[in-house]
């Protein structure tokens, strides 16, 4: 009986956030309330607290999922066992941007978090989860790069958090332009250009140097 309750209340938990990612993406994150989420997933307003503290506690528990499935290929740019960090780390960005013409749920949550939430004071939690979130992605994304660096994939003065800075900002803004237009780019064919063009830049741009001291 009680593996049966847990088991319910697993059950319980996940309507409740996947009708919140359909509530969110229909009306807006500000414009969503906890009650309008028990209504559409047939739930009290008291089964809704007692999976989560409050809308902010929903939404990361809804974003998270889509963080997951990149865990293995964020470590294995960071392995220093890993022949090819150079190529992993394209993957990764590949990956990233074509993803998401694929993945529904994925585009949905993502499209949430750019263009459908408001950091108001309600979702301050959210807004400074986010904030961890971005310097963290940075961070792997140095240590991607230094690994092929040591590899000697990439120059060996290459601005390291110059370069991590773009790549973060290349992959957030041609996702935040193709959810917002998705007319101006075919991002399925065209991820894999996009990606090497990044990486041609850094293998060639001297504005990705480290200065030189005199």
């Amino acid at each position: 009986m009680a593996r049966k309750t847990k088991e319910e209340a697993l059950e319980t938990r996940n309507r409740i956030i996947d009708t919140a990612e359909h509530v969110f993406y229909q009306n807006g994150v500000s414009r969503s309330s906890l009650a309008d989420i028990a209504t559409a997933a047939g739930v009290s307003r008291g089964a809704i607290y007692w999976h989560f503290k409050n809308k902010s506690d929903l939404f990361t528990a809804m974003f998270e999922r889509v963080k997951l499935p990149f865990d293995e290929m964020i470590a294995a740019t960071l392995d220093a066992r890993e022949a090819d960090p150079l190529a992993r780390l394209r993957d990764m960005t590949v990956h990233c941007l074509r993803d998401i013409t694929q993945d529904p749920q994925r585009r949905r949550i993502v499209e949430i978090l750019i263009h459908k939430c408001e950091f108001t004071e309600e979702m301050g939690e959210v807004m400074r989860r986010h904030q961890v979130n971005v310097r963290e992605a940075r961070i792997h994304i140095e240590g991607g790069l230094r690994n092929a660096v040591n590899k000697g994939q990439l120059p060996a003065d290459l601005d390291l958090p110059r370069a991590a800075a773009l790549l973060h900002a290349l992959i957030t803004g041609v996702l935040t332009d193709w959810l917002f237009t998705p007319d101006c780019m075919d991002l399925d064919v065209d991820a894999e250009r996009i990606v090497d063009a990044w990486f041609d830049m850094l293998r060639l741009s001297p504005a990705l140097r480290q200065a030189k001291l005199i």
